[in-house]
């Protein structure tokens, strides 16, 4: 007898579950419910559609209703929404929003993909209709006809996150002046870093952005001339209207009233089948948790990758494939600008507070061989646990080369890679592309040092009052800049010089990256000094003191285009 599957939810989820069912089964009846309008639409293309760098706004919509029941005889019936499941029954109760209709409709198995929705905290004056959130076609649509209608010239983003930072982009291309306001210490609190973050937010001002971090709003008041932010730092911001990106909550009403299990994270809980409590229903995507593979307890990972591979996984399930997922890492990657930014795996704030033993090492190479024109730095935070080896997470911004290196870098943490591997790895070299030796093979290089004392590591947070600080940069590079109380002897001089130096102290090189203070702990530790490298020397140095800093000059002239009307 064939199987009947209802679908709940249309997105990346739903409509690859939908997809691989008829594949599988021929036979099968498949139903697609979806709320809204549109199915398999591009979610993460809609910065790029408001910013007019996607013209077309049909090029978001991957199928229509029509295109998916001719292909794959799937019937979707759109503005159609699942109100509640009666498990006992197997059957969906359904209400037809075109008409008003509620009805049954029976199931064999159920798939649940309902999402997440953006997070509208309880703020006085957030339902106000200059206040935007961005997660649908529909939501979309609104911004544009704001846009297109009200001609505003200064636009606000609450929440520095990815989205946060991809409509500050595409809003400054519709001619905009835009600021963001994030209540974490950095930009991109849960992908980076702060001094990774530094990177970013750096480029977001040079580009005419301006920055509030450590800020939040707490009112909003509409008024003759648009939008009043009150931030609980007191400032107050004037802008034309606003865009909430403060993060996504999963939808679990429809679950949790069918007495469905949810996990401690507020998601759907599922087993490595991606079955609920109820073994006919499924769940996946942005409303489920999942394993953390490197951190190892549970997570929301609301990422189109893992939705679209769940959804796979589910439909094979279903069709007698036994398949298991085993986790996620979290892999994620943006434009900023003219930057990427991306990250796998787990910060060092979240290994730190899972109480890892782990090391973390900073590197800055080049993009591509730098004797070929176009070559750009690499700014990389690469974390390794002790004393195996083994890549827990990575985070790198730069102009080029990013997303091949996050690439390999992600498969190294979701397989279990040591530094040690990543040795060994035969990667694809021409000068337009890459230098003989990889970034990815200097990270294997750098951590194989550091595990196995060849090359003794310091940071710069470790450094204390009173330290002895060497820097081995050239003459020209110190009188740009240096490290407070550093002592300057050029690596080409260093051995002429080992006389100046102390032997009853630990002394802590840095140069420009780091890859010349190595060359001067080799030199010293055969000398008989004790020694530690400052790993990613002066070019980390900086992003770390320029993030402990309040506001850059250019920042500060940023924000006071918002603070006057």
């Amino acid at each position: 007898m064939a199987k009947k599957i209802v679908i709940v939810g249309g997105a990346a989820g739903g409509a690859t579950a939908a997809a691989r069912l008829r594949r599988l089964d021929e036979k099968a009846q498949i139903i697609l419910f979806e709320r809204g309008p549109f199915i398999s639409f591009a979610g993460c293309g809609l910065p790029y559609y408001l910013g007019r760098v996607i013209q077309n706004r049909q090029d978001l919509l991957l199928q229509t209703p029509e295109s998916f029941q001719n292909r794959y005889a799937v019937e979707v019936r759109v503005r159609h929404e699942v109100i509640q499941i009666h498990r006992d029954e197997k059957k969906a109760e359904v209400l037809d929003h075109q008409t008003g209709r509620r009805y049954s409709e029976s199931y064999d198995y159920l798939i649940l993909s309902p999402g997440a929705e953006p997070f509208r905290p309880p703020i006085a004056g957030v339902q106000s209709g200059r206040i935007f959130t961005l997660r649908t076609i529909p939501d979309a649509d609104a911004i544009d006809a704001f846009i297109e209608q009200q001609k505003p010239s200064r636009a606000v983003i609450v929440g520095g996150g990815s989205i946060g930072l991809e409509m500050a982009e595409n809003l400054h291309h519709r001619g905009l002046k835009t600021a963001i306001v994030e209540m974490a210490p950095s930009l991109l609190p849960t992908a980076l870093d702060p001094e990774m973050a530094w990177y970013v937010q750096s480029h977001l001002e040079e580009k005419g952005t301006a920055v509030w971090i450590h800020d939040a709003a707490s009112r909003f008041e509409e008024n003759e001339k648009g939008l009043q932010i009150q931030l609980k730092s007191g400032a107050v911001l004037h802008c034309d209207f606003a865009i909430l990106s403060v993060g996504v909550k999963p939808e679990v009403k429809l679950a949790k009233e069918a007495g469905l299990k949810l996990g401690g994270l507020g998601g759907i809980e599922v087993s490595d089948s991606l079955q609920t409590n109820d073994p006919a229903i499924y769940a996946i995507g942005d409303a489920v948790e999942v394993k953390h593979l490197v951190l190892g307890g549970a997570a929301l990972i609301p990422l189109a990758g893992p939705a679209n591979k769940q959804g796979r996984m589910a439909a094979d399930n279903i069709c007698g494939f036994k398949r298991t997922y085993a986790g996620s890492i979290g892999t994620a990657i943006l434009k900023v600008f003219d930057l990427t930014a991306a990250m796998t795996g787990a910060t060092e704030a979240a290994l730190k507070k899972a109480n890892f033993d782990c090391e973390k090492i900073y590197l800055h190479p080049s993009s591509h061989a730098g004797y070929y024109p176009g070559a750009s730095v690499l700014h990389m935070k690469v974390l390794f646990s002790r004393p195996d080896g083994r890549i827990l997470g990575a985070q790198i911004v730069g102009a080029e080369g990013v997303d091949k290196r996050i690439d390999l870098l992600a498969a190294a943490v979701q397989k279990g890679l040591t530094v040690y591997d990543l040795m060994e790895l035969e990667l694809a070299y021409a000068p337009p592309y890459s230098s003989a030796k990889d970034p990815i093979h200097i990270v294997g290089f750098i951590g194989f040092n550091v595990l196995n004392g060849t090359m003794p590591l310091a940071h710069f947070e470790d450094l204390r009052e009173g330290d002895f600080v060497l820097d081995v940069r050239t003459d020209s590079e110190w009188r740009r800049g240096h490290v407070d109380g550093a002592v300057h002897i050029p690596l080409d001089q260093l051995r002429q010089r080992l006389a100046e130096l102390p032997k009853d102290r630990v002394i802590y090189p840095y140069c420009g990256v780091g890859v010349r203070s190595y060359a001067a702990v080799r030199i010293l530790l055969q000398n008989g000094f004790q020694v530690r490298n400052l790993s990613g020397g002066f070019m980390t140095w900086r992003a770390r003191t320029s993030m402990a800093a309040k506001d850059s000059p250019a920042n500060m002239t940023l924000k006071k285009s918002f603070l006057s009307r």
